[in-house]
Parts: C-alpha cells; structure tokens; sequence
C-alpha cells in the first residue's frame, strides 16, 4: 500500500454487528488524545482510546516537554513578565497568519486558565526561567523565549514577553515528563484504552455521518461504534517519505524527521476519506540552530550570491526555512575572530570551512560572486557601527562591527548539514477540533487535534517551539467536550 493511498470509508451497514461501543473513541494517545479523552470521559461520555503503539505518550513523549502558553499563566506572573490575552493574540496574529483567527483568539483568551489545567493534571512546571537564546535545556527550568517574540516586525506589534513553558525535565526528550501524569489520569480515571490496534478506516452511516471505526489487531479485524463522535489525534506525516516527497520537496537528503514509527500520516488519510480538507501540507520546521552559544548570532548569515537574506537572531525553524529556499539552498555563517566559536547543537552537524586574514580573500575562498561579501559586509557593520540594521531589522543586542580579523565561516547550508524538520500540516479544523471539508462545513461526527490537525503557524518561519503540545492540548480538549456533546467550559 502506497503512502499516499487513502482508506475507503465503510458504510454502517456493511459492518453488522459492532464489535465494541462507546460515545467517543479518541485515535491516538498522545497529548491531544490524552487531553481529549480525558475531557470527554469527565463530560459524562463513554469513550475509547486506540492506540497503535503498545502503550501512550506518542510523538509527545519524546519531545522537549515545551507548551507555548501565555496571556498571564501563573509562571510569567511569579516572575514578573506582563503579558495579556490582547498582546499574545496580536503577536500570534501577525506572526501565524492563522487559518482561523477566532480560534487563535479563544487559544490566547484560554491560555492562562489552560496553564492552570494542565497543572491540575500534574504536569509540573517550575517557577523558573531561562531567558537566553536556546533550542532545548539540560536544566529543568521552565520559562523561556521560544519564538520570534523579540524579532522585527512582531517586536513593534505586540509586546514581547516568554511564552514557553517547559515541563521539569531535562534534554531533547523531557516531554515524557508531562505525559506521565495525563497518561496516569487516564488510568486514574479507568479510561479505556486499547493498544497494538490501528484504525484502518472509518465508518459513516447513509447520512454521511462518522459513527465509527476500523481497527486492526494481531489476528483479527474488529469495528468499534463510536456513538457521538470519533477524534483523530494520531499524530504528524513526518515519517511518510511519499506525503513529504509530494507536498515538501524541498527536503532533501541530508534532512532528517523527528518523530515515532506512527507519524505516517494515517490520520490526516483518515480525515481524507470522508471529505476533510487539508491545510498547509508544505509546512514544515527544519532546524540545525547556530546557537548556542549566542555570540555567534552577532555573526551574518549569507547565501551564495553573497548576501543576507534572514536576520540572525530568528528563531532557528524560521532561519532554517529560509536557507532551505536559497539558491541551491546554499548558506554560511561568517564570524570574526572576536566572536569565534564552533556551534554547539551536535546534530545540526555544521562545519568549520576555513579561516582567513582579510575579507576579500573569504569571499574567494567561499567561491562567491566578486565583489558581493565586501560589500554585504562594509554596508552591515557600517550600520551596525551605529547601531541599526536598516537591512533585515536585526535587535541592536546583536549587532555589532564584524572587524576584528581574521575570519572564519561555517558551512550551514540545508543540502549540506543535517536539518531535523517536523510538518505544519494536516486536516482543516474549526475551533472545537471539528474536522471542515473544503468550504468550511463540518464532517458530521468526526473531530481531529494535535499534529494530525494543521497547525496554527502555516509555515516554519513563523513557528515558536511549544506551538505543537500547547494548542495541541488546548484543541484537544476542546474536541473532546464537543465531541461528548459539552459545552466549552474553559
């Protein structure tokens, strides 16, 4: 079966007898199933969680534990950072180009009292911070800039203020800190959950209607009813090398997905077979960060043609999105000896190419156009001499002469070092998770959250780390109050 094949939808009375019942059966266990579920159950629904792994966490549990909330959550106010639902909305707004901006609007009203939730739940967070630049942490500290917050032009719209809210673990994978305690409720609370069981199809009355499931066990095929609802949280394509192929050909061979063996983009094909609309399957976040440490961010970052294209103190999804469209997607970074350092992310793979005493000689020795890194970098730290970089808006923090000889480059192009990259898209979804087909009109009974769902930000270059686990959670929820037939209690 081809990647890119999608399931048909069954009819209910080709099924017969079903095999198990219940109001809600929440595909996948992740953090936007978990959420679900547990909603759902506490509204008074009967539900089920399938879960094709032997056990629950998903693509969740070996993130790097980041919620991007804010608003006000109880972290920003211990710590002294101002922020409110007006100025989140208003940077998300700008930033995101949202699909549906009244629900990006009820994610920033909801943020502070959805913080609160997920502590309820024993998800622990610290009242700590770190407000450096920094791609994960080895501590456990919680609050941090994660996006393009302080970036122009965001920086002039909306206050900036730390929305990153890092479970108390530490490294890549400190997302299984946060799980736990959701995947403990569950069992708390004795939601059902099966597992090894992967849902093949999906199943519609005469009226159109999603009333159920498929699922594929060792030995045997059985069909679940799902009397009010069925929510797809099965997470990403990312592991689909045909769905990237098609809809993100500019990854190449050097790339590399982060994720489980599940991301194949089983639920967005599910979502498919009934009529759900897609968007944003060309999103995708590839990083390979040049920082830490942060001194090389004073560094300038340019393409083959000599010249800059990103201001460097972007997020790392967003400087990685635009290296990945350069020509022949080509790029260096160009420090002096003042700042010199190697970067420190030891997957990004990033080499050191050369040193040299005078810029003309660089610009020979990185085979770029005659004339064209003397003058990038005579009119950069002209500038940035006073202060300013009229040129892409880099923060004055950053700034400064690059004169100190000699100098050095690193080769950071996208064919070249190696850039971990997760996808943006996924099924078209209203603000209760409800699954939309093209013209915005629901699937009747078919709800989708988490990865399997399209992101709010559509592209990498407005993306801040946390942006998956916190509307994830949030929408999550959501589905599940609605799909239990609640209304949204906040």
């Amino acid at each position: 079966m081809s990647g890119l094949d999608i399931p048909e939808a069954i009819a209910a009375e080709a099924v017969g007898q079903w095999d198990r019942s219940c109001d809600v059966a929440v595909i996948g266990q992740g953090v936007a199933g978990c959420c679900a579920a547990l909603e759902a159950h506490r509204a008074g629904a009967e539900v089920l969680i399938i879960e094709r792994a032997s056990g629950g966490g998903g693509a969740s549990a070996v993130s790097s534990g980041i919620y991007y909330l804010g608003g006000g959550t109880a972290v920003q106010q211990a710590l002294g950072h101002e922020d409110n639902p007006d100025e989140m909305a208003a940077y998300m707004m700008t930033s995101c180009d949202p699909l549906d901006p009244l629900a990006v609007r009820k994610f920033c009203d909801d943020s502070a009292s959805h913080f609160a939730w997920l502590e309820e739940q024993g998800l622990p967070f610290e009242r700590t911070q770190h407000l450096e630049k920094a791609v994960f942490l080895d501590t456990t500290e919680c609050l941090m800039y994660t996006g393009n917050e302080k970036l122009w032009p965001y920086r002039e719209v909306a206050k900036a203020a730390p929305r990153g809210h890092k479970v108390a673990g530490t490294g890549e994978n400190a997302g299984s800190v946060g799980m736990a305690p959701l995947l403990a409720r569950c069992e708390e609370e004795e939601v059902p959950a099966i597992y090894d069981s992967a849902v093949t199809n999906l199943v519609r009355n005469a009226d159109g209607r999603v009333v159920g499931v498929r699922v594929k066990q060792a030995g045997e095929t059985i069909h679940v009813e799902a009397r009010r609802g069925v929510i797809i949280a099965a997470g990403s394509f990312n592991m689909n090398s045909e769905m990237i192929a098609k809809n993100i050909p500019l990854l190449g061979e050097t790339s590399e997905p982060l994720g489980i063996p599940s991301n194949d983009g089983a639920g967005v094909r599910l979502g498919l077979s009934v009529g759900t609309a897609t968007s944003a399957m060309d999103g995708v976040i590839p990083t390979a960060s040049i920082y830490p440490p942060a001194q090389l961010i004073k560094g300038i970052i340019v393409n083959k043609r000599g010249e800059r294209f990103v201001a460097e103190d972007s997020y790392h999804g967003r400087t990685g999105n635009f290296i990945m469209e350069q020509p022949d997607q080509k790029a260096w970074l160009i420090v002096d000896q003042e700042i010199f350092a190697y970067p420190e992310i030891p997957t990004a793979h990033h080499s050191f190419v050369d040193g040299w005493e005078s810029i003309e000689e660089m610009e020979g020795g990185l085979d770029l156009p005659a004339g064209s890194l003397v003058r990038t970098m005579a009119e950069y730290n002209r500038n940035a001499a006073e202060g300013r970089d009229p040129v892409l808006f880099k923060s004055s923090e950053w700034l400064k002469p690059l004169d100190q000889g000699p100098y050095a480059a690193f080769d950071i192009s996208f064919d070249r070092s190696t850039y971990l990259y997760i996808t943006l898209g996924g099924l078209k979804t209203g603000a209760n998770g409800e699954c939309l087909d093209p013209r915005s009109e629901p699937i009747p009974g078919l709800y989708a959250a988490g990865a399997s769902a399209a992101h709010i930000p559509r592209s990498g270059k407005s993306y801040a780390s946390g942006m998956s686990l916190g509307p994830g959670s949030y929408f999550g929820r959501r589905a599940g109050r609605h799909a239990a037939g609640a209304n949204w209690a906040g």
